[in-house]
């Protein structure tokens, strides 16, 4: 297993012989303007450049969507994206928004699992901020506060969670709980919204994460992309070395790479 961090929350996963783009937004440096009510009003997003080509990037065999906001998936993502790729959407309805894009061979992650190219893929559930102010702040804006994350297993891989734009939650330690994973991506940038919801995980949340899986390896995504984040890697990586535990809790730098081996059985 090889996970590459791209920008924000895009990564790209090479598992099982198979190659898949997570999340991409692929948009130039300071395309949009800020996210509306949300921290950093005098930054526009995305905020860094791309550490790659988008033809190095979309150089996939499929696409997983954990959620379709603007950060996640975006206009130059579309276009960029062969029509034909497999691609799985978090639901249903969101599948058919992607078909609406033109793309041909969608498909929608499924929490009782499936199969692609031998990995089964089961989808998880998190909570994009809590209470009803976070929720409020999604529907104002014509964004859906639904998000998903999902596990990969396979027999010569070890396990995988993406738990996707989720604060730290029962939903969490659930899936931690119930498929043991090795390594476990988290969306840590403490992205704000009104200077006082977090809507993605901080740095207790990744600590919390590791208390519920401390044999586990944590990578941190998501981080210095986008306004309404709030967390930079050098305060996590401050926070985590006092917390003594930064040997289990890898940030990567954009572009930067980790190879996973299986070792042993559970």
């Amino acid at each position: 297993m090889k996970i590459t961090q791209i920008r924000n929350a895009t990564i790209v996963i090479e598992y099982a012989g198979k190659t898949f783009l997570v999340d991409p937004f692929l948009a130039d440096k300071d395309k949009y303007p800020a996210f509306p009510e949300s921290f950093g009003q005098n930054r526009r997003t995305p905020w860094v450049a791309l550490p790659k080509t988008i033809e190095e990037i979309i150089d996939v065999d499929a696409v997983i969507l954990t959620h379709l906001h603007l950060d996640h998936f975006d206009e130059a993502a579309i276009n960029a994206l062969n029509k034909s790729i497999p691609l799985f959407a978090q639901n249903a309805e969101e599948a058919e928004i992607v078909k609406g894009y033109g793309f041909t061979n969608v498909d929608w992650l499924k929490e009782d699992s499936e199969l692609f190219e031998g990995i089964k893929i089961t989808k998880t559930s998190g909570i994009h901020g809590f209470g009803d102010k976070a929720v409020k702040w999604f529907h104002d804006y014509d964004m859906s506060e639904i998000v998903s994350g999902f596990i990969f297993e396979h027999d010569d891989e070890e396990t995988l969670y993406v738990a996707g734009d989720t604060v730290w939650t029962e939903e969490v330690k659930t899936v931690i709980e119930t498929f043991n994973p090795d390594i476990i991506v988290v969306n840590a940038g403490d992205a704000q919204i009104d200077g006082e919801i977090s809507i993605i995980m901080g740095k207790e949340d990744v600590y919390q994460t590791h208390l519920a899986a401390p044999e586990a390896t944590i990578i941190t995504s998501h981080l210095e992309a986008v306004n309404h984040a709030t967390l930079s890697r050098a305060e996590l990586k401050a926070f985590l070395e006092n917390k003594d535990v930064s040997e289990r809790v890898l940030i990567p730098e954009d572009g930067q790479s980790y190879t996973f081996n299986k070792v042993n059985e559970k």
